[in-house]
């Protein structure tokens, strides 16, 4: 099975969206995130924000090999709001972000089949309006050589199309470079047969 190192994101928060049912307001936002550490501060911002707002729903999704998931349906029916904003997630396939929806009620009840519609357009509408880029996993590796090496360093460099991020030349040389994931073990078998080179992975 070929590993997957290609993903969908978004690198800048999406504009506010407003769906409106019944007098019931669901702006809806998505945010990028890189950690579970980020998520309770923007809740805290989107409270502030919408004071007069009852629940303020979200999902949110991390990882591109080992994917982690959260819905939260904030005082709304249980799967009435999270799951649908989560499913939203998982249909433009897309990873570390966050979507909300903050619900301003309008003074008449929904339903649950017209909170999951809701919910579910309102994440749909932000997911529309970000910005959805494609990004590759890489595997960063740290080479270690010898300065006469250099000419043998920069030919599986260049065959390979390696991107280079940073470098010391000295009399001992180092190169830290970026790999594909699919094509890490491979550069790694190449450097680890060459003679006084060393390659060492990074995190």
């Amino acid at each position: 099975m070929e590993e997957k190192d290609i993903y969908k994101t978004i690198t800048i928060p999406s504009p506010e969206v407003l769906y409106k049912d019944k007098k019931s307001k669901f702006y809806g936002y998505a945010f990028p995130i890189a950690s579970e550490d980020e998520i309770k501060p923007l809740i805290t911002a989107l409270k502030n924000k919408h004071h007069t707002a009852n629940h303020i729903c979200y999902a949110w999704q991390l990882g591109v090999e080992n994917i982690t998931y959260r819905a939260n349906d904030d005082g709304e029916p249980n799967n009435s709001a999270g799951k649908p904003i989560y499913g939203q997630i998982k249909s433009f396939e897309v990873t570390n972000l966050l979507v909300a929806v903050a619900r301003v009620f309008g003074g008449t009840k929904l339903g649950v089949g017209g909170l999951i519609t809701a919910y579910k357009s309102a994440a749909q509408m932000a997911l529309e309006s970000a910005t959805i880029v494609t990004k590759t996993l890489q595997q960063n590796f740290l080479i270690f050589f010898d300065y006469k090496e250099m000419n043998t360093v920069m030919r599986v460099i260049k065959q390979h199309k390696i991107k280079i991020i940073a470098q010391k030349l000295e009399t001992n040389c180092s190169y830290t470079i970026a790999v594909q994931k699919q094509e890490a073990k491979q550069i790694h078998v190449i450097f680890s047969a060459m003679q006084h080179i060393s390659i060492a992975e990074l995190d």
